[in-house]
C-alpha cells in the first residue's frame, strides 16, 4: 500500500525522547541581516559565527534544532513582521533578524522519508535532503534521506514509525517516521 503523502514537509515537533510531553518551547537566536540562504519552517539550523543558518546539508555535523519562524522590521513598510520562513531580507539600518528555534536536544520530530526503509534501517543515523520550501506556506520540504545512512555518525537517528495510518507503509516512499537529533550542539557533540 502506498503512502498518501507525496512530498516532504519538513520536521514537526512531536513528543520528547522517553515519551514525555513536549512543551513546544522555542528559543530566540539571531539571523544575520541579508543571510544568503533561505530558512524554512521545519528545517534544521546550525550555528555559524554566532548566527543561525540553514543546516539541512549538515549530514555529519551538529545542529541547534528546528526553525519555527522569524521576526524582523520590514524594509518597505517599516513595520514589525512575523514570517514562517526567512528569505534574504535586509531590515532598515541592517538590523539582525530574530529567529525562533525548537532547540530541546531531546525533542522528537516527525518527518517523511524519501524512499522505502527496511526494519534494519531503524536506529540508524541519517541526513536530510532538500533545503527548499514553499514561499506560500513558509514550510520546508525536507525529507529523511534514506540513501544517506550511517550506524552512528549522521545528524538524525530514526527511532520508529509515527503511527500515521495514511503514511505508515515502510515499503514505500513518504512514510512518516519519528527522528531525534543524534548530533546536537548542546549535547553529545564532538
Amino acid at each position: 500500500m502506498a503512502n498518501r503523502a507525496s512530498a516532504g514537509n519538513g520536521l514537526t515537533p512531536s513528543m520528547t525522547l522517553g515519551n514525555t510531553p513536549a512543551t513546544g518551547g522555542q528559543s530566540k537566536y539571531v539571523i544575520q541581516s541579508n543571510e544568503s540562504t533561505s530558512i524554512y519552517q521545519g528545517a534544521p539550523v546550525k550555528s555559524a559565527s554566532g548566527y543561525i543558518v540553514e543546516g539541512t546539508s549538515n549530514t555529519t555535523g551538529s545542529q541547534i534544532g528546528v526553525f519555527n519562524g522569524c521576526f524582523y522590521t520590514a524594509p518597505t513598510t517599516l513595520k514589525p513582521t512575523w514570517s514562517n520562513y526567512y528569505a534574504q531580507v535586509t531590515p532598515p539600518n541592517s538590523e539582525n533578524i530574530q529567529g525562533f528555534v525548537n532547540d530541546n536536544p531531546w525533542q522528537e520530530y516527525t518527518v517523511l522519508t524519501d524512499a522505502a526503509v527496511t526494519q534494519a534501517g531503524f536506529m540508524e543515523t541519517y541526513g536530510l535532503n532538500s533545503a527548499a520550501g514553499s514561499t506560500t506556506t513558509g514550510r520546508s520540504t525536507n525529507t529523511l534521506d534514506i540513501g544517506s545512512t550511517n550506524a552512528t555518525n549522521y545528524t538524525w537517528r530514526l527511532v520508529r514509525v509515527a503511527e500515521d495510518p495514511e503514511n505508515e507503509d515502510i515499503t514505500a516512499a513518504y512514510c512518516k517516521v519519528v527522528i531525534v537529533a543524534n548530533l546536537n550542539e548542546f549535547k553529545d557533540s564532538a
